[in-house]
């Protein structure tokens, strides 16, 4: 494996930005995303950008470490969302030295969508960092081929957010990774699922945010994935289980399963 690898927090999302640097460095990673907003209502988020110890705590740990951060997340683009209102995150994220922005989007108006979106990668882009959209089954962007339309859009620093799961619970093609210029897909979310289509929304929703497998445990097929990307393509492991080992020994078997592949 010589693509960059990245512990997702949400893999484990009990653990505050310092030690989840830490053990990430510990089990082999190269980098972390780090959730700063709070995503539901019984997950936490670590909001850096209004507590300074807690960030000059993950800037040592950065250090000491040589980890990077690789994304920070995510903002929800709702009808309602003011760009304008990111920017404490976004210079969080600066000063982080993270590398994007995850979207999510959550407006049935996708010409909307795509303006709010092109609005946010440029206050990315001012600050050093590229906003990506992720697409989710149960979300107006349902599937690869509608993020790329909503992302061609925007201007050229504005990608796409690729995560297997929700690639192989969507309509999504292989063929479709292959009209994406790389540029626009500068990451990858990896994990492994049981396959069982049709799936409810709640069945999404579940395996989404606490359910998932390790790359190779489950049944979609990440090697057909991965090989119609460009062999660099960093890859961010985002793998929460219901139930697993002890973090440090969870965190190093995930390090492990994606040496397959």
């Amino acid at each position: 494996m010589t693509r960059t690898l990245s512990l997702a927090h949400l893999s484990a999302i009990d653990l505050p930005p310092p030690e989840l640097v830490r053990a990430a460095a510990q089990a082999g990673f190269d980098a972390v995303g780090l959730r700063l907003l709070r995503v539901t209502d019984d997950s936490p988020g670590y909001a850096l950008m209004d507590d300074r110890a807690l960030m000059q705590g993950t800037l040592q740990a950065l250090a000491q470490t040589g980890l990077s951060v690789s994304d920070i997340e995510f903002v929800r683009i709702t009808p309602e969302l003011d760009p304008d209102a990111l920017l404490p995150l976004l210079d969080a994220g600066a000063e982080l030295g993270a590398r994007h922005l995850i979207c999510a989007p959550y407006d049935d108006d996708l010409a909307r969508l795509g303006d709010r979106l092109d609005q946010i990668g440029a206050h990315c882009a001012a600050r050093g960092l590229s906003a990506v959209l992720e697409f989710f089954p149960w979300t107006p962007v349902p599937d690869l081929g509608t993020c790329w339309d909503v992302v061609q859009g925007c201007a050229p620093h504005v990608g796409v957010l690729l995560d297997v799961l929700h690639f192989d619970r969507s309509a999504s093609t292989l063929d479709q990774i292959a009209q994406i210029p790389p540029a626009r897909l500068p990451f990858v979310h990896v994990c492994d699922a049981p396959r069982h289509p049709p799936y409810t929304t709640q069945d999404l929703l579940h395996s989404a945010r606490q359910d998932r497998l390790p790359p190779g445990a489950g049944q979609i097929d990440i090697a057909a994935i991965l090989a119609a990307l460009p062999p660099d393509t960093p890859l961010g492991l985002e793998v929460p289980m219901a139930r697993h080992l002890p973090v440090a020994q969870h965190l190093r078997r995930l390090f492990d399963s994606i040496a397959g592949f």
